[in-house]
């Protein structure tokens, strides 16, 4: 039995998680994930430390031929649990997962998009229709079929990874060979990541060129007027589009290895879908409807989404959270009691 699978044995032996025995060891859970997927090997004081753990020899540990004992380490009695039993991942699931992932970060971005460009036919139409008749007749009835089509997507993908939910909102723990698998993609897509991310930044900060642009161009021209929204809108469909793609993909990878927003900790602390959030956000699409029909200002009305995005509570919470951890930080302590800048 090679180190790798002893140390899978001791710790599920001890009745402990990655995360517990990474906590002992005073190292990552990734780290210990990959001791257990024989993609590194613990140096020497971790081995010590693990000898002292489990209560076996290092020999035992490091040689290859030495069995473990029976009864090296007692199974763990049975108590009240106080956090739920770790759901188990094997390699046929993950891969299962991450194909089903790839397939949402496609249809979700179009999604999106179709429900950005919704607004595009109606600014068009109306800049050719002197009228509002046509507008009235093929602008309204394009954004709604636009919007329920991008809709109808986001519940196909919704239902699609309904089955994968507890990778969001449980402790997992990986089969052999998961952790490594997820981690070697994770690594070979960081670079293509970074693109996209760079690209959508890029797209949404040039989406105003075209407006400015042709405002200077053509000033009185109502087509104009009309292309500009449309490509503004195209620019920031697209920016979206990038980001929104990598962020599901790149979503996938942390999920499986429990990071950043997926670690254990964080999902215990993650609560269940609000619906407080789900009329808050049906509200503020009503809102942005009708001040866009009755002004036919749809060049300024989307501030409404940005307006609704800063005054969510939810996201109040965050910045509240995060703005506490700024002040808890060593350099707010040095300057509330030494006085003045740190240099």
């Amino acid at each position: 039995m090679i180190l790798a699978d002893k140390i899978i044995e001791l710790r599920k032996r001890s009745g402990m998680s990655q995360e517990e025995l990474a906590e002992k060891l005073g190292v990552s859970r990734q780290s210990v994930s990959k001791w257990e997927g024989a993609q590194s090997t613990p140096d020497i004081n971790r081995i010590l430390q693990l000898s002292e753990i489990f209560s076996v020899s290092t020999d035992t540990l490091l040689k290859d031929d030495a069995d473990l004992p029976a009864g090296a380490v007692p199974a763990a009695e049975p108590s009240v649990e106080t956090e739920p039993p770790l759901r188990k991942v094997s390699m046929e699931e993950a891969n299962s997962f991450l194909a089903a992932n790839e397939k949402r970060s496609v249809r979700t971005p179009i999604g999106v998009a179709l429900c950005i460009l919704s607004v595009v036919p109606t600014i068009v139409i109306e800049s050719l229709d002197s009228t509002d008749k046509f507008s009235d007749m093929l602008g309204a009835p394009l954004l709604f079929i636009m919007v329920a089509i991008g809709v109808a997507l986001f519940i196909i993908s919704g239902q699609k990874m309904k089955l994968y939910d507890y990778l969001s909102r449980e402790g997992i723990d990986t089969e052999y060979g998961v952790s490594g698998m997820a981690g070697d993609k994770k690594t070979k897509y960081t670079p293509k990541h970074t693109i996209f991310i760079v690209i959508g930044v890029m797209l949404l900060i040039l989406s105003f060129l075209p407006t400015m642009i042709l405002d200077v161009a053509a000033p009185d021209s109502d087509f104009a007027d009309a292309l500009s929204g449309a490509l503004f809108f195209g620019f920031v469909a697209l920016g979206v589009g990038f980001l929104t793609h990598t962020g599901i993909i790149m979503g996938g990878y942390r999920k499986l290895l429990e990071e950043e927003d997926f670690t254990r900790k964080r999902k215990k602390h993650r609560g269940r879908p609000n619906p407080a959030m789900t009329v808050y956000w049906c509200c503020i699409t009503a809102v942005y409807l009708l001040w866009s029909f009755i002004t036919r200002a749809w060049e300024v009305s989307w501030i409404i989404w940005v307006l609704g995005a800063i005054l969510c509570p939810r996201y109040r919470h965050r910045i509240q959270e995060q703005g506490r951890m700024i002040d808890s930080s060593p350099l707010s302590w040095y300057n509330q009691h030494k006085g003045g800048e740190f240099p």
